[in-house]
């Protein structure tokens, strides 16, 4: 059987009873965590322009987080997608390096709403499943990013959550996955730049998966080898892998209980040296004057995804992926928060004297994609040094955030709305996503 074939089989043939407690639980909180990162990310700049656009595909029924525009699925996908990624405040699988829900969720829901809804056990079933695949790929990758993997990877398994909820038969989602092979895109160039064109790429991959999804039934013979033929994905983007224990774990593993949270709203791979610097804060008490020199060791990855120069003029999405700035605004404010990568905070003077004061260094971790270890050296003017070391990041599987962290992220999320939100949204929200099991109609959700 082709890798195709088998997520197939693992997409259409998993039910919710099949589905571990604790994958259901952690499927529930990523959903409402999603929903409120979305929302925020509405407001970002760039949004309006990108919604006339993306309003010159198709107008329909399915909604825009935070919006009141309703678009065709597809473009609803493409919106939804990019505003979940626009901020890197989205949940990830940290082991695959995969923000699978940015496309997996927006293709879930905007399928429900071209189906005319579909249950809250369905949609946490076609999440698990879609995430199972994506964080999969990343995760049988045995080599360094050259592709963007959020956006490459993320495509396949909105593949599936979306076919899976459409109702497509296991030929038809073999060929969607074939389909989507013909579409996917992103490269780490808008990474390695800073450029706001990267949650981009995770929106074209999102849209590209409902269009895979509404070609698959049209009788083109397809690709078979999608994913491990010689030109498939995994060879051509990926490079060197190993599918088989992947494929093996399908329905023993489920990656959705693996995921974490994103406590700070930057690249994850600064939250280690945000987090250490808060914590040797907390307990030493020292000012951001005192600081004569910050250092985080860390794997190779974290070097080269945010180990950038901090540079005034570079804009947000540089900065959400520059430790030194993250770093200076946690320094001067105790906190990073969404307003500080909006507006005159994206200039202000002290941030970038605090950011240079900060370098990522390679602690030579021989993994190619690992994000942890890392350890914070803080050099105070009076020589002091003060030393804080993770294992593991804050809201990782192992370390998760309490409930109430993660309901004032939600809620502190929705404030950014690009429209006002009906009033009592974010419980009605709230609810509705603590009883998603029992919930008849999904599209609730997101009416608030």
């Amino acid at each position: 059987m082709t890798a195709a074939q088998r997520f197939a089989d693992h997409a259409l043939g998993t039910t919710f009873a099949d589905l571990p407690d604790a994958a259901v639980a952690r499927a529930k909180v990523y959903i409402l965590d999603s929903l409120g990162v979305g929302i925020a990310g509405s407001s970002v700049e760039g949004g309006d322009g990108l919604l006339r656009v993306a309003a010159g595909w198709g107008t329909g029924s399915v909604p825009v987080w935070g919006r009141s525009a309703r678009l065709s699925a597809p473009a609803a996908a493409f919106m939804n997608a990019w505003q979940m990624h626009n901020q890197e405040y989205d949940c990830l699988h940290e082991g695959a390096v995969v923000h699978a829900m940015a496309t997996t969720l927006p293709a879930a829901l905007a399928a429900a709403s071209v189906r005319g809804g579909t249950s809250g056990q369905d949609l946490i079933t076609a999440v698990a499943v879609g995430t199972d695949i994506a964080a999969g790929l990343g995760l049988a990758s045995r080599a360094g990013f050259r592709f963007f993997r959020p956006a490459t990877a993320g495509g396949f398994g909105a593949v599936a959550a979306a076919g899976r909820i459409l109702g497509l038969s296991r030929e038809e989602l073999k060929a969607a996955f074939a389909w989507q092979l013909a579409q996917v895109s992103g490269t780490m160039q808008s990474h390695s730049e800073g450029s706001p064109i990267l949650p981009v790429q995770v929106a074209f991959n999102a849209r590209a998966a409902l269009h895979s999804c509404e070609m698959a039934p049209l009788g083109f013979t397809p690709a078979q080898a999608v994913f491990e033929g010689p030109y498939g994905y995994l060879p051509l983007f990926e490079g060197a892998f190993e599918l088989g224990p992947i494929l093996d774990s399908l329905g023993r593993d489920w990656r959705i209980a693996d995921f974490s949270h994103k406590p700070y709203p930057a690249g994850r791979a600064t939250h280690g040296g945000i987090e250490g610097v808060m914590a040797l804060r907390a307990e030493h008490r020292f000012a951001a004057e005192d600081v004569a020199r910050i250092e985080v060791l860390a794997p190779p990855l974290i070097v080269r995804l945010v180990g950038r120069p901090p540079k005034p003029d570079a804009g947000a999405s540089y900065d959400r992926l520059c430790m030194a700035y993250a770093v200076a605004k946690v320094l001067q404010h105790g906190v990073l928060d969404l307003s500080h990568f909006r507006g005159e905070a994206l200039d202000d003077p002290e941030t970038f004297r605090l950011a240079a004061l900060v370098e990522t260094r390679d602690d030579g971790n021989p993994d190619p994609n690992a994000l942890a270890p890392q350890t914070v050296n803080v050099r105070l003017r009076d020589g002091t040094v003060l030393r804080w070391r993770c294992e593991s990041m804050l809201a990782h599987s192992s370390r998760p955030l309490t409930q109430a962290q993660h309901l004032a992220k939600f809620r502190g999320c929705l404030a950014f709305a690009a429209e006002p939100l009906p009033d009592g949204a974010a419980d009605r929200m709230i609810a509705s996503a603590a009883g998603l099991e029992a919930l008849a109609d999904v599209r609730a959700l997101i009416r608030g």
